[in-house]
């Protein structure tokens, strides 16, 4: 059986302790012992890190707030924040708070971790600091960081932002070298890019011609990258040659190649054989996506073909697109030049209800045109649409578009 006697006793010294506590003369548990003690008081909490980090305005304030969490884990790994406070940090031109910052951040535990050293050289990178961002890569084996070509490609990324020619060259022909380790696909990309925005389109062919013969082959990147700059440098025969090169290689062109070369065709006023390169890509299974539809809608209405570019705007409804702000814009700026004022009514409606709006002066000419044709109820409703914008129209803007509606 079981035996109740301890039972028995706790309820017994439970019963005591209660009358103890009851009892007004016990000096057992009298409050007055403690004289002094205050009575506790939630103290109110303070806010997390992040959203500290993130409300910060005064740059000394900010590079305490966080360095004081220099090993808080969630302040660390959350690349917003990071990238957030090196930003703000350069844009207070505080380089020097910066540097303490990512140097202490190295000899942490995580400054072993490639992934981590990457983001403090692209961080250095943003903030312009390109010589602490080069020193940090080849500084990697201080760390006890073994590199590879992703940590590479970071460091050749921020190079390249730098446009310095020679430091380029000097990077390509020493590192792979020196610490062993070859270039890939994403590091000749980064170099294409890089030489076709400093207007060097020949050297960056060149290129594609090495990566070759090191038996890294062009992929669609490579080549939309070099028909992009070729086409915006008007050699559109090199552009056109380079096409044919891709996909003689095998290489198909991609959403982003096809969309090049509709620019392309757009910008020469050959809008009809955008709108069959766009007919084109959809039987290779391509999708067109938003960019596409733009511009060959654009096409056709700089070209002079209004219907076809409502034709093909409705295509893309079929489709279930949804314009975006461009394609309204586009839209409703060329119907307003035709004078379809109530179809460039309906869509800056529709357009102006989820805060897109068109410019100023295609706002103001479909104002004139409903004022000419005698509807001031829709006028009005586009002005108190004008009202609504966030952010607001300027005191001088919203009275010029008021005066439209009060001539005579």
């Amino acid at each position: 059986m079981l035996n109740l006697r301890p039972n028995r006793r706790f309820c017994n010294t439970a019963a005591a302790t209660a009358a103890a506590i009851a009892s007004n003369n016990s000096p057992a548990v009298s409050l007055n012992k403690f004289p002094n003690r205050k009575p506790l008081v939630d103290k109110p909490l303070e806010p997390p890190a992040l959203v500290r980090l993130k409300a910060e305005r005064d740059p000394e304030k900010l590079f305490q707030l966080f360095k004081a969490n220099a090993h808080n884990r969630i302040v660390i790994e959350n690349k917003y924040a990071f990238e957030d406070t090196v930003s703000r940090l350069a844009g207070a031109r505080r380089f020097d708070y910066i540097e303490h910052l990512l140097e202490h951040q190295k000899s942490l535990p995580q400054g072993r971790r490639e992934g981590f050293i990457m983001r403090i050289i692209m961080l250095y990178g943003k903030a312009g600091m390109i010589k602490h961002a080069m020193d940090t890569f080849y500084d990697m084996h201080l760390y006890g960081c073994k590199r590879t070509v992703k940590s590479l490609n970071a460091a050749l990324k921020v190079l390249t932002e730098s446009r310095d020619l020679k430091a380029i060259q000097a990077f390509l022909m020493e590192v792979p070298e020196k610490f062993r380790i070859q270039f890939d696909i994403f590091s000749f990309n980064i170099v294409i890019k890089a030489f076709c925005e400093m207007g060097i389109l020949d050297k960056a062919y060149l290129v594609t011609v090495e990566m070759e013969k090191l038996g890294v082959k062009p992929d669609a990147i490579t080549y939309t990258t070099l028909i992009s700059a070729f086409y915006k440098d008007n050699r559109p025969e090199i552009g056109n040659g380079l096409w044919n090169l891709m996909v003689r290689k095998g290489c198909f062109p991609n959403l982003a190649t096809f969309n090049v070369r509709i620019q392309h065709l757009v910008n020469k006023r050959r809008s009809w054989q955008a709108n069959k390169l766009m007919g084109l890509m959809q039987h290779f299974g391509i999708e067109p996506d938003e960019v596409t539809y733009n511009l060959v809608i654009k096409g056709f209405c700089r070209s002079g073909h209004l219907d076809m570019a409502k034709k093909v705007y409705s295509a893309m409804l079929g489709r279930r697109f949804k314009p975006n702000q461009k394609i309204y814009q586009t839209m409703i700026h060329y119907l307003c030049q035709e004078g379809d004022f109530n179809l460039a009514y309906t869509m800056c409606k529709d357009s102006m209800k989820k805060n897109w709006f068109p410019s100023v002066d295609t706002i103001s000419a479909l104002l004139e045109g409903l004022k000419k044709n005698n509807q001031p109820c829709k006028a009005n409703t586009i002005i108190a649409l004008v009202q609504r914008r966030v952010p607001r129209f300027s005191s001088n803007q919203l009275s010029a578009f008021k005066s439209i509606l009060s001539k005579s």
